[in-house]
């Protein structure tokens, strides 16, 4: 590991990033403009039927937000210039080879140019079609590491994956790799040609059957939380990721690779001001559902460690990490970017901070009046979950089915409706159930060398802290986060 100045590092870097409107991949991007003005260029890689209707998509879904503010204030009527000056703006698909970029002169001078290529492409949806995950969250990685190989200056390949590629472990979780094949349970037989082979039949199965397009996507839903569950992992998400890693370990070849794993991301800490947030992420529909009043009872374990991490700290780490490890031939690094051993954090803490700012500042309803907020019951076992489940909802709709019948289906709606609220809470604990009693701690090793390491080497770390022990989680909660969060539904 050779540390020199970040910034330094970024200028005259051409950098390849993918999924270039996602939340992560515009901070990024913001950043490197914010702080490397002098960095020769950006391709951001993103989805559109074409280079024209990219650079649109890119500007109304990332230029056009308060996240560029101080860019604005910065170039004023100029700053469309000059990111056209050091971005270009690209229609593709990690899914394709070459990225799905059509034109064969940009391919070849990207395959020039590039320094770094930072992967943050992906499907974040635990719920999502087995199909989609595998093609963008496993093999996408894959194109992308083609793509890389073909970059005659590339001096490293960053992947962005996710901390619960652990699945349901508990105790301390280390920073290391998954080999190919290896399962969560231990189950033999896991085999990645073989996961795409039954996700193709069964999607050609279903396609022959004359099935609804609904239908089909129910089914490879389906299909996905079943392979995944039995090799180990909790939902889709985690286990295309974690196959996505195992790729990456074993064809990388000579290739400096580093996997950054997140936890659970959270708004801005500072830059480029705190409290930027984009999108409701799963604590943020707890919080936004609580202030409004529909949120009064929680399952999970009271004294469970939430591990959590502002954005900006987890752009920051990317950023010195892709410098740390320039030009490590054949190296592979793993960083998870999480809090929960140096600063952690537990959900009553977060309970408590949500109901004193919702209490300070009440939701305002659509009758213009504010909704009062109260202790929400916590269901600590799953049992007892099931319990407040009969009592409050299946006991009643089993009442209204009588009445509905007797009345000749007067109720009918309200049955149905009742039905639908309940299978959408199931569906939801059997989602995020397995996270609700998460037992482990997220070993950050790597990355506290990392951090202690340039902090010794004297470089910015004013500039690219990510280190959680900065950060007073209260402060952080009361007057950063959720204000944040609040804004954010409000738009």
């Amino acid at each position: 590991m050779e540390l020199t100045s970040v910034v330094k590092f970024l200028e005259n870097r051409t950098i390849l990033v993918t999924g270039a409107t996602g939340f992560l991949a515009k901070i990024f991007v913001e950043k490197i403009l914010r702080v490397q003005p002098n960095v020769k260029k950006l391709y951001l890689l993103l989805r559109a039927k074409d280079n024209k209707a990219a650079l649109q998509r890119f500007n109304t879904e990332a230029v056009a937000k308060d996240l560029f503010k101080l860019l604005r204030e910065k170039y004023g009527a100029n700053l469309n210039t000059f990111i056209s000056e050091k971005a270009t703006i690209i229609a593709g698909d990690i899914t394709c080879e070459k990225l799905g970029v059509k034109d064969p002169n940009l391919v070849e001078e990207m395959w020039r140019e590039v320094d770094v290529i930072v992967n943050i492409a992906a499907t974040t949806n635990f719920d999502e079609r087995y199909d989609v995950a595998l093609d963008l969250n496993t093999f996408g990685a894959i194109f992308v590491l083609d793509f890389a190989k073909k970059c005659s200056k590339l001096k490293v390949l960053l992947h962005v994956s996710t901390a619960f590629v652990s699945g349901e472990k508990a105790g301390l979780i280390l920073e290391t790799p998954y080999n190919l094949g290896e399962t969560l349970n231990g189950t033999s037989g896991l085999d990645i040609d073989t996961e795409n082979k039954v996700m193709e039949e069964t999607l050609k199965q279903l396609k022959a059957e004359g099935s609804s397009e609904q239908s089909i996507t129910s089914a490879m839903k389906e299909l996905g939380l079943e392979r995944a569950r039995k090799y180990g992992w909790p939902n889709t998400y985690v286990f295309t990721k974690a196959m996505g890693e195992m790729l990456l370990g074993n064809l990388k070849e000579d290739i400096p690779l580093v996997i950054l794993r997140p936890t659970i991301i959270t708004s801005t800490f500072q830059e480029p001001f705190p409290g930027w947030v984009e999108g409701i992420r799963t604590i943020d529909s707890l919080a936004v559902g609580y202030g409004k009043g529909r949120l009064t009872c929680f399952l999970g374990d009271p004294k469970a460690v939430i591990d959590v991490i502002p954005a900006d700290m987890v752009v920051n780490a990317m950023i010195v990490s892709m410098m740390a490890h320039a030009n490590e031939r054949g190296s592979q690094i793993i960083y998870q970017v999480g809090s929960s051993v140096s600063n952690p954090i537990d959900f009553i803490s977060l309970q408590d901070y949500g109901l004193r700012y919702f209490r300070a500042n009440p939701w305002i309803n659509k009758d213009g009046k504010p909704v009062i907020v109260g202790k929400v019951t916590v269901l600590s076992t799953m049992d007892s979950f099931h319990r407040y489940m009969a009592l409050h909802y299946l006991l009643p709709l089993k009442v209204l089915e009588i009445v509905n019948t007797t009345l000749c289906q007067y109720f009918q709606g309200k049955c149905l409706e009742l039905h639908r609220k309940i299978n959408f809470v199931m569906r939801l604990i059997d989602l995020y159930g397995p996270y609700l009693f998460f037992k482990g701690i997220f070993d950050d090793m790597n990355t506290e060398k990392l951090r202690r390491e340039a902090k010794e080497a004297g470089i910015e770390i004013d500039v690219f802290n990510f280190d959680p022990k900065s950060i007073n989680w209260e402060d952080y909660f009361m007057n950063t986060h959720v204000p944040g969060v609040v804004k954010y539904v409000f738009k």
